[in-house]
C-alpha cells in the first residue's frame, strides 16, 4: 500500500517537474501589445496544467494545493477573456453562402482534383476536368473564381465549381452583349443536328445552319476548331439558353455595300457579276455585295431549256441592268442585251419563198416554231404540216430537237414574225384528185384518227377522206369504230363523193360488197325460225347474233322461255322472224313465238283427227240408216247407242279444244254393224 502512494507520488512529481519545464518555455495567454491581429493556437487557448515537483509534493501535497485547478491542472478563463478571444477566432474566418462567387487560390494539386483555399474553416476541391479550357493546365498559386455550391455536403466537405462560375459569368456577358449589340468572339467546338456549337466565354451557345453564311452551307465539319466573330440574336432566360449568328455579321456588311450600289445603279449600266447561284427559272448573281437575278429568257437570243446549257457555278460575266426596285433591293439583269438582236442581222436574201432549215425549239397544240438561226423563229401552222384536211396533232408530229425544211409564206422584219410551211414543199394533190380518184374506184388506205362518228383513213400524202361508221358493216352495227378497226390498220375503201373545194372525201367500206339484204330476205322470212345468240341484252331487249354473221334484235317481251324464265346474255335459243326490213336493215325476233307456234300446231292436229273421226262415226250412221227400212224395237236402242256415242265425241272434240296442251288422240272405235232380224 504504502509502495503504491509513493510510486503515485513521484509520478506526480515527475508531470509537475515537467509541466513547470513548459511552462517557463511556453508563451503566456495574455496577448502582445500592437499585434491584436496575431491569432492564438488552439492548443495555446487551453489552460496550461500547472504541477509541482516531487520535492513540494512530499513536502506538502495539500496544504498548498490551488482548489481552483481540476484535476487536470487546466486553467479556467474568465466570460470577458472567452468573449474576446472567440470574437479573435472568427474574425480570421469569411462568411459565405451558397451560390456565391468568390476568388480563391490554388494551394496544391492531386491527381484527379486541385485543392483550393477561399478562407473558410475548410478548403474545397474542384476536378481538374474544369481547368481543361487553361492554356498549360493550372498551377499553385493561380487566383481563380469559383461558385460555392454547397458550404457543406453529405460528408460535411465544401463544395465549390469553377465551372459554374464561368457558365454564370458568361451567361451575364451574354445578356449583356445581347442587349448592347456587341460582336462577340466564340470558338466552334462541335457540330450537331441543324448547325453548330460555339463556345462564348465558356458557354455552349447554339450557331443554326442557316446562319452561319449568307450562302447555303451543306458541310458543317470545315467550320469547327474555327475562331469566329458572331451577334447574339437571341437568349432564353428560363433555360439559359442563347443563338448566335455569323451571318448577321456578313448581311451587315452587306447592307451597307447594297446601298452604296444601290445608289450609283442606273438602268443600261453594266456590271460585272459571278455566279452564286442557278435555278430553273435564270441565275443569281453576285455583284459585290449586291444579288442580281439574271432570268432565263434574258441569257440568250435563242431558246433554252435550261440556263446550265450556257451557265456555270462561280463564272464571271458582264450583265446590264434591266430594271431594279430600291424598296424591293432587286435588280434585273440582261445577258443577251449586250449584242445586237438577230432580226436585225438578217441577210437580205431571206425572203418569202424562200426554203430554210430550222429546228424544233418549241411544240404548241397550235403548231411549231422552227430556229431558223439564234434568235429567229418561224412557226408552222399546224394547216400547214400537210395538204389532208384531217385534224393533226402538233404535239404527236413534232419532237423538239428534230429539223426540218420548210417554205417562207410570210416574213416582217418590223414585228419580227416569220409563218412557214411544210406541205408547201411538194405539190398539192388535190389539184389532181379526179384523175388519180375518181369516184367510184377503190384504194387501200391507212387509218388515222377514229372518232365516235366515224374513221378517217389516208389515201395517199395529203389525200385522205372520212368513213362514216354507218359504211363500215352492211349486216353490223357499231357503237364505236373502234369496235372495227384501230389506228394504223389498212382497210379497203371506195372513194363515194369528191369535195374539192372543202378539200374532203367521203369514203365508204361496205360497198366494196354487194348489199347482201336483197338476198337475205329469201333466207329469212317472216315465220322462219333460226337458232342464234344472245350477244347483248339491256331493258329493251337483246341484240341476237344469227347465221351469215347478220344480227337481230327480239325485244324484251319477246324472250320469255316455256318455263317462264327469261334467256340471258351468251345462250343459245331459236328465234322466230317476226318483221323484216330491207330498207332500214333491220330483223326482229322473237323467241316466245317458237314454242308458242309448237303448242298450236299441236291443237291444230288434235283438232283436225278428232274431226275425222266425227266424219267417219257420221258416214257409217247413214249406211245404217240406208239398209234399214223400219225401226224395231232393238234398232231402235243401237240407234239410241249411236246417238250417245256420237254426242259424247261431240263434246269430247269441243272440250279438247279448250284444253292446252292436248293429250294424245286415240284411235276412234269402229260402230258395230247391227243385227238384222
Amino acid at each position: 500500500m504504502s509502495f503504491n502512494i509513493f510510486k503515485q507520488l513521484n509520478a506526480d512529481a515527475q508531470e509537475a517537474s515537467a509541466s513547470h519545464a513548459a511552462e517557463t518555455a511556453a508563451t503566456t495567454n495574455v496577448p502582445v501589445e500592437g499585434s491584436e491581429t496575431i491569432v492564438p493556437q488552439t492548443e495555446d487557448v487551453v489552460n496550461i496544467e500547472i504541477k509541482p515537483t516531487v520535492e513540494e509534493t512530499l513536502v506538502s501535497a495539500h496544504d498548498d494545493f490551488d482548489w481552483s485547478v481540476d484535476k487536470r491542472n487546466v486553467t479556467s478563463y474568465t466570460a470577458d477573456e472567452k468573449s474576446r478571444y472567440d470574437k479573435v477566432y472568427d474574425n480570421t474566418f469569411k462568411q459565405i453562402n451558397d451560390g456565391e462567387m468568390i476568388q480563391a487560390t490554388v494551394e496544391s494539386l492531386t491527381k484527379t482534383d486541385a485543392v483550393v483555399n477561399i478562407g473558410f474553416k475548410s478548403d474545397g476541391l474542384i476536378s481538374l476536368n474544369e481547368f481543361r479550357d487553361v492554356p498549360g493546365g493550372v498551377k499553385v498559386g493561380d487566383i481563380i473564381e469559383v461558385m460555392v455550391v454547397e458550404k457543406e455536403d453529405r460528408e460535411g466537405n465544401l463544395h465549390l465549381s469553377r465551372k459554374n462560375a464561368r457558365t454564370t459569368r458568361a451567361w451575364e456577358r451574354i445578356v449583356e452583349v445581347n442587349k448592347t449589340g456587341e460582336i462577340v468572339t466564340g470558338v466552334v467546338t462541335s457540330k450537331t443536328k441543324g448547325g453548330l456549337i460555339v463556345d462564348v466565354f465558356g458557354m455552349e451557345t447554339f450557331l443554326p445552319g442557316s446562319q452561319i453564311d449568307v450562302k447555303p452551307v451543306t458541310d458543317y465539319d470545315q467550320f469547327v476548331g474555327k475562331t469566329m466573330e458572331f451577334k447574339v440574336v437571341k437568349i432564353n432566360e428560363a433555360i439559359k439558353n442563347a443563338v448566335v449568328s455569323h451571318k448577321a455579321l456578313i448581311e451587315s456588311d452587306i447592307e451597307a455595300q447594297r446601298a452604296e450600289i444601290m445608289g450609283k445603279l442606273e438602268k443600261g449600266q453594266v456590271l460585272e457579276g459571278t455566279i452564286k447561284n442557278i435555278t430553273d427559272f435564270g441565275a443569281f448573281l453576285d455583284l459585290g455585295g449586291l444579288d442580281g437575278l439574271l432570268y432565263i429568257t434574258d441569257i440568250s437570243w435563242g431558246r433554252i431549256n435550261h440556263p446550265t446549257e450556257v451557265l456555270k457555278m462561280d463564272q464571271k460575266l458582264n450583265v446590264v441592268v434591266l430594271d431594279f426596285d430600291d424598296d424591293k433591293k432587286r435588280i434585273s439583269l440582261g445577258l443577251k442585251q449586250l449584242t445586237p438582236h438577230p432580226w436585225d442581222t438578217l441577210t437580205e436574201n431571206l425572203k418569202e419563198g424562200e426554203i430554210v432549215k430550222g429546228k424544233v425549239v418549241n411544240i404548241e397544240d397550235y403548231g411549231a416554231f422552227l430556229e431558223i438561226m439564234p434568235g429567229v423563229e418561224g412557226l408552222v401552222h399546224v394547216s400547214e404540216i400537210t395538204w389532208a384536211n384531217t385534224p393533226i396533232n402538233a404535239k404527236e408530229f413534232f419532237k423538239l430537237g428534230d429539223e426540218y425544211e420548210a417554205k417562207v409564206v410570210t416574213l416582217d422584219k418590223e414585228t419580227r414574225k416569220m409563218s412557214l410551211s411544210i406541205k408547201q414543199m411538194t405539190e398539192d394533190p388535190w389539184s389532181t384528185i379526179e384523175q388519180n380518184f375518181p369516184e367510184g374506184s377503190k384504194h387501200m388506205g391507212v387509218v388515222k384518227n377514229i372518232t365516235p362518228y366515224g374513221v378517217f383513213v389516208e389515201l395517199a400524202t395529203g389525200i385522205g377522206g372520212m368513213i362514216h361508221i354507218s359504211d363500215l358493216s352492211w349486216l353490223k352495227r357499231f357503237n364505236n369504230p373502234n369496235e372495227y378497226t384501230k389506228v394504223g390498220n389498212q382497210i379497203d375503201v371506195v372513194i363515194m363523193h369528191i369535195d374539192k373545194d372543202s378539200r374532203k372525201l367521203q369514203l365508204g367500206h361496205k360497198q366494196i360488197e354487194e348489199d347482201p339484204w336483197n338476198t337475205l330476205e329469201s333466207t329469212f322470212p317472216v315465220g322462219s325460225i333460226h337458232e342464234g345468240t344472245v350477244i347483248k341484252k339491256d331493258d329493251k331487249g337483246a341484240l341476237v347474233q344469227l347465221p351469215y354473221g347478220l344480227e337481230g334484235f327480239a325485244p324484251a317481251r319477246h324472250l320469255t322461255k316455256e318455263d317462264g324464265k327469261v334467256i340471258a346474255a351468251d345462250e343459245i335459243a331459236k328465234f322466230v322472224v317476226i318483221e323484216f326490213d330491207r330498207n332500214d336493215k333491220r330483223i326482229i325476233l322473237s323467241h316466245s313465238r317458237s314454242w308458242e307456234q309448237v303448242i298450236e300446231e299441236e291443237k291444230q292436229a288434235v283438232m283436225k283427227e278428232k274431226k275425222a273421226d266425227a266424219e267417219v262415226t257420221k258416214k257409217a250412221v247413214k249406211n245404217l240408216q240406208s239398209k234399214v227400212e223400219k225401226s224395231t224395237l232393238g234398232d231402235l236402242g243401237v240407234l239410241a247407242n249411236l246417238k250417245a256415242k256420237m254426242e259424247s265425241d261431240a263434246a269430247s272434240v269441243a272440250t279438247s279444244a279448250s284444253v292446252t296442251p292436248v293429250p294424245t288422240a286415240s284411235a276412234p272405235e269402229t260402230p258395230e254393224e247391227p243385227k238384222a232380224e
